[in-house]
């Protein structure tokens, strides 16, 4: 993986997710096999140009952008599989330009990390853990906050986005599938930091694993709710946003202020 440029690699990713973004803004939202495929060549370029700045030759790059890459990695991932099963693509057309912004951002600002040639299997397990957790977890956010728009404009007799989108049941159904599979996921994160961080009394560790928590709770809370006394629309689409940015802040507002605000890590 070493000998390939992850410059070229990467720009060609950006290229293919505009191009991708752009046909599904033309396409009213409708399904589209040739979007599938390009999403697919971007995403599979993507991949590569994270690993590559991920595993550097000098060990593990842990910061800001090697890590929203890769994060932005999985949620093109999860999404793109999903649209395989359900009607979601209309999605691409937020994700797409965001996971093009994050490789830029990798391939273009050296932050402030220094990679580690120490990471047991143990840490590796809980980071791998972690990355597909939050993945989830943002694209039941992305299905929420469609949510929260489409039942706006249902209300407002606006249906200027709406008819862009999947069938509001479809996503809902949807977003709780996968905010479940977030949350067992989460939780063997959470677990996994326990086990195997030593160093989890550290201010910028403790910090993060409580927000964390925080988070988790509000999924359990509102999954708990679903099942129990049958939340969804509004209500639903709150708790998880809320929850999400709890683990935004957790995770990406810390690194942002050790390794881009103060400089350090």
């Amino acid at each position: 993986m070493q000998a390939m440029n992850p410059a070229i690699l990467g720009i060609v990713a950006v290229i293919l997710y505009l191009i991708g973004t752009g046909m599904q803004y033309m396409s009213s939202g409708e399904q589209n096999k040739t979007i599938t495929v390009i999403g697919a060549a971007a995403i599979l370029l993507h991949g590569i140009t994270s690993y590559i700045g991920f595993y550097t030759t000098v060990g593990i790059d842990l910061g800001l952008y090697p890590m929203l890459s890769l994060t932005t990695f999985a949620v093109t991932s999860v999404l793109w599989i999903s649209s395989l099963r359900r009607d979601v693509n209309s999605l691409f057309v937020v994700v797409f330009p965001v996971a093009a912004v994050s490789v830029l951002l990798q391939l273009s600002i050296e932050g402030a990390y220094t990679p580690r040639d120490d990471i047991s299997r143990g840490i590796g397990t809980h980071i791998v853990l972690s990355v597909f957790a939050y993945a989830l977890v943002t694209v039941a956010a992305l299905q929420a906050a469609f949510l929260s728009f489409g039942n706006y404009e249902l209300k407002h007799h606006k249906l200027e986005t709406v008819k862009r989108l999947p069938p509001l049941e479809t996503m809902e159904a949807l977003m709780f599938e996968i905010l479940g599979a977030g949350l067992i996921l989460l939780s063997l994160s959470i677990l996994s930091g326990f086990l195997f961080l030593q160093d989890i009394r550290n201010p910028g560790l403790i910090h993060h694993t409580v927000i964390t928590m925080a988070a988790w709770l509000v999924f359990a809370i509102l999954l708990w709710g679903r099942v129990k006394l049958g939340w969804r629309g509004a209500i639903a689409s709150r708790w998880v946003l809320s929850g999400f940015a709890l683990l935004v802040v957790g995770y990406f507002g810390s690194k942002l202020v050790i390794e881009v605000i103060l400089d350090r890590v």
